[in-house]
């Protein structure tokens, strides 16, 4: 399946609710990190947005290399990955290699999504996951968006997240962070549609 039908099969699985709103500067995002991000997640963040699938799984978007990073950021999940590696589990395949890791994901659970920087083909950098509940590192050789779309649809033996939010969905619901902020400035909860207390 090729990158623009792994999107249009998640577009069907996960319709974006709203415009995406993020605008990232791709030129000084290639520079601050040495190299240009995988293509597919350029689009997901150009058609979604940074924010969350099912209040569950975080997309983060890119920050430059240097300067404050972003709390809960790339940078910030990048360290967590960096040191889940030196003491997590590794599935047979992973044995013995020594990833360049960057974060583009997190969920409920505390696992992170990874890609393998690595190599020079941004489109061809594998996803490397951390299980936390298993503290065990697994790889996945397709993009971003090709691992959430076989999520949806159960295409592992078994969920490999520590939950079950998207394992197997045929419909989720996506907000970025600028529409999830809309609905709660209106008194709704997000996720549920239903008229949050007033806090007053």
């Amino acid at each position: 399946m090729t990158a623009m039908n792994e999107l249009a099969t998640l577009r069907r699985l996960m319709p974006p609710t709203a415009e995406s709103d993020t605008v990232v500067d791709w030129e000084r995002m290639t520079a601050s990190w040495g190299r240009p991000f995988p293509s597919d997640y350029r689009r997901f963040l150009d058609e979604y947005g940074e924010g969350a699938a099912a209040n569950y799984l975080s997309i983060v978007k890119p920050e430059p290399r240097e300067g404050q990073p972003e709390p809960d950021g790339m940078r910030v999940e990048s360290l967590n990955a960096e040191d889940a590696w030196a003491v997590g589990r590794k599935s047979p395949e992973l044995e013995g290699t020594s990833p360049r890791l960057l974060a583009w994901a997190v969920d409920a659970d505390a696992d992170i999504l990874c890609w393998d920087t690595s190599g020079d083909d941004p489109d061809a950098w594998p996803v490397l996951l951390f299980n936390r509940d298993d503290r065990l590192w697994t790889r996945h050789d397709c993009g971003a968006v090709a691992f959430l779309v076989r999520v949806l649809r159960a295409d592992y033996p078994e969920c490999p997240l520590g939950g079950l939010a998207l394992w197997g969905k045929d419909h989720v619901r996506y907000l970025n962070d600028s529409e999830y902020r809309r609905l709660r400035g209106t008194g709704v909860d997000p996720w549920t549609g239903e008229r949050m207390a007033s806090m007053g």
